[in-house]
């Protein structure tokens, strides 16, 4: 199992630049951050561009991966981005992965003075989305006219430093949402079930995510891919034991290996941030990212 980092980008760089190293030399797999204009309880509190973190992270650091969980549609068009994350995959010498879902309701969906989308549309929309983005990243000129997303003669010479392109991530529970997964992700990535989140227990939580394995698995077999080649990520905070994985060394290894067993295969932990729903003691966090590992090989 592979062990990832969440690092918000609320810290200016001169004091932000200290954590993303400090999470490579802890070792983890990856540091990933947000992709919103602002989130949640930190929407009065500093809150940095993800594009341009990361940018600066690919400098700070040598051989991290490096990402978005998630970036979505909803600020975001898939002509522009391509043109970022070629650029971004360059910068870092091939060391990025997008993290993409198809968004939600929160600051970012009416930010831009639009009406929030219908869980239709933004199913529909993060259908076209996402196999245009894979174009644009894997051919250097695009034209598409599609519904909610055009591209005329759009050039990204030269292309990722990856190749074919970068790897997706990508975010779904739903049916439309694994089709993509299983299409066009080189990973999967999953919250647990967010209606269990105030009220459900952790055997429904573990449920669900095999659940979601089973349903992605069936998606994977419709097109005649294997299961076993799409990663499986979870992204910790939203289950209902919340910060429970984070208390201590053993309770996170046993939520890791309880997690292995259905079939993830990498977890992202969210670096301790004061007074936030992700508070959490840095001494646990960082005993987790250098002794978890070696006891979940056993």
């Amino acid at each position: 199992m592979r062990l990832s980092t969440v690092l918000l980008p609320i810290h200016r760089w001169g004091e932000g630049q200290k954590i993303w190293r400090r999470a490579e030399e802890l070792g983890f797999h990856a540091a990933y951050t947000y992709d919103h204009l602002s989130w949640r309880s930190f929407r009065d509190r500093p809150w940095f561009g993800a594009v341009p973190t990361l940018t600066a992270a690919a400098t700070a650091t040598r051989s991290i991966r490096l990402g978005t969980l998630v970036t979505s549609p909803n600020f975001r068009h898939p002509v522009t981005l391509a043109k970022d994350l070629i650029s971004l995959d360059d910068v870092s010498d091939g060391r990025i992965t997008l993290g993409i879902g198809a968004g939600g309701t929160g600051f970012d969906a009416t930010v831009l003075g639009q009406e929030p989308w219908t869980p239709k549309e933004r199913a529909d929309r993060f259908a076209e989305f996402v196999p245009l983005l894979d174009r644009l990243l894997t051919e250097d000129s695009v034209t598409y006219d599609g519904t909610h997303y055009s591209a005329v003669e759009a050039r990204d010479i030269p292309g990722c430093a990856q190749r074919p392109r970068l790897p997706f991530a990508v975010a779904a529970t739903g049916p439309r949402g694994l089709k993509l997964a299983a299409r066009h992700g080189q990973a999967w990535v999953t919250t647990g079930d967010p209606k269990l989140f105030e009220t459900g227990t952790l055997e429904q939580s573990r449920a669900a995510i095999s659940g979601q394995i089973d349903r992605l698995g069936k998606a994977c077999a419709e097109i005649g891919r294997e299961v076993s080649e799409v990663e499986k990520i979870l992204l910790t905070g939203f289950t209902p034991d919340r910060d429970g994985p984070m208390k201590s060394l053993d309770a996170f290894v046993d939520f890791a290996g309880r997690h292995f067993e259905l079939g993830i295969t990498e977890i992202a932990v969210h670096a301790p941030i004061p007074d936030s729903e992700f508070a959490a003691d840095q001494r646990v966090y960082e005993q987790i990212a250098t002794e978890a590992p070696a006891q979940l090989r056993r």
